[in-house]
């Protein structure tokens, strides 16, 4: 009697199928790897100022900017991981969120504290702005996490650069 031979296993990986096209999935995780940049670039840009803030205002605005801070931490990580379960990788290096963010850098010389209030109303908004310039990709192709991630997000930076925003208010 013949021996039947066992297929080994197999160890290659499988391809995606979640049912978006892959052409879809990655200008979906292009989206939000510039969403990831601008949230890192704003989140590093709030803690620089939680640190050197100073003036009339320094507890409501150091606690403020903490909040905002512990906010944008804890928001980068859900972000990188819906890029992974997209099947891309989520970029991470200071270089590749410098060339994405359409945030700019931090001033060298830390600005007075009402300039630290405006500078984050702008980049609540640059970010809102990337997460809802990502939304219509998404909704397209019928990826209702990345959807409902933007959708949080949004409403997140809305919220946040308005409560800033009256602060510049006289």
């Amino acid at each position: 009697m013949a021996k039947l031979k066992s297929a080994a296993p197999s160890t290659a990986v499988p391809a995606i199928n979640i049912g978006i096209a892959e052409k879809d999935r990655a200008a979906i995780a292009k989206g939000l790897n510039a969403l990831l940049a601008d949230t890192y670039t704003l989140y590093l840009t709030t803690h620089n100022f939680h640190w050197n803030v100073t003036g009339p205002m320094f507890n409501t605005l150091h606690a403020m900017f903490m909040e905002q801070y512990t906010e944008l931490w804890n928001a980068v990580d859900p972000v990188a991981e819906r890029i992974r379960a997209l099947g891309f990788p989520a970029e991470g290096s200071y270089g590749q969120f410098g060339k994405r963010s359409s945030i700019p850098d931090v001033p060298a010389e830390p600005p007075k504290a009402m300039e630290m209030v405006r500078i984050l109303v702008e980049g609540h908004e640059a970010v809102a702005r990337t997460a809802r310039g990502v939304f219509p990709v998404a909704d397209k192709a019928g990826d209702e996490p990345t959807a409902d991630l933007l959708t949080q997000r949004l409403a997140i930076h809305e919220q946040s650069a308005w409560m800033l925003r009256s602060l510049l208010e006289e």
